[in-house]
């Protein structure tokens, strides 16, 4: 899948779900959760292509790991994302208590279905 689509469909599918979660359940403007959705999409998801297509291959043929590997490097990188996500929104927002989490958990295990299902 070329980056331009998977960074669509991911911005399909978490924008709406963090623009109405956000402002029901944490009081935030929703033009302010959607500005957010948006950026820690443009912040996290570059890194996590690049980690995904060229890091871990590259590390794999330099480690002689398999590409059994790979469903271990993608729920790891996938939690870090998960993490670097939720902080975004706790500090970036000013969100306290499990929110900012469950709802990035949400969106990411929502965009990583959609794209499990799409690529096999």
């Amino acid at each position: 899948m070329p980056y331009a689509l998977a960074l669509g469909l991911t911005l399909l599918v978490e924008v709406p779900l963090y623009s109405a979660a956000l402002p029901a359940l944490g009081r935030v403007r929703p033009g302010r959760a959607l500005i957010a959705a948006v950026l820690v999409n443009c912040l996290t998801h570059p890194v996590l292509w690049w980690f995904l297509t060229s890091g871990f291959p590259s590390a794999a043929r330099a480690t002689g790991t398999t590409s059994a590997a790979y469903p271990v490097a993608l729920s790891l990188s996938e939690g870090v994302v998960w993490l670097a996500e939720a902080l975004l929104l706790r500090y970036g927002l000013r969100l306290r208590g499990p929110l900012p989490y469950a709802v990035a958990l949400t969106a990411n295990a929502a965009s990583l279905l959609l794209g499990l299902l799409l690529t096999g």
